[in-house]
């Protein structure tokens, strides 16, 4: 059971800015000028391009309370990524493996 959490903890941003994209392609549209950059987001830093998606208005962009939750969101992705690295190094120095 606690893997199942983990896993849909984990896809969470990822399937929640996809729900967006698909009910509002307008809001992604605004947000961003192109594609590319949302889908880089998605699989990069999906918590900090969720937050960016929500937070944008098209009139002013984005003001400095928003850019602050933009920027700890960017945090929480980059810590996600330390947290897999540093938990896969230690796997291997202690001599297990996942594979």
């Amino acid at each position: 059971m606690g893997c199942l959490f983990v896993l849909l903890a984990a896809a969470f941003p990822r399937l929640m800015l996809l729900f967006v994209w698909v009910a509002r392609p307008a809001l992604v549209d605004a947000a961003f000028g192109t594609w590319i950059i949302p889908l880089l987001g998605v699989v990069l830093l999906p918590f900090a391009t969720l937050t960016y998606v929500l937070l944008y208005y098209p009139t002013n962009g984005l003001s400095g309370g928003a850019w602050a939750w933009v920027v700890f969101a960017a945090f929480l992705d980059v810590l996600h990524w330390v947290a897999g690295t540093v938990r896969r190094q230690r796997a291997v120095y202690v001599g297990r493996s996942y594979y």
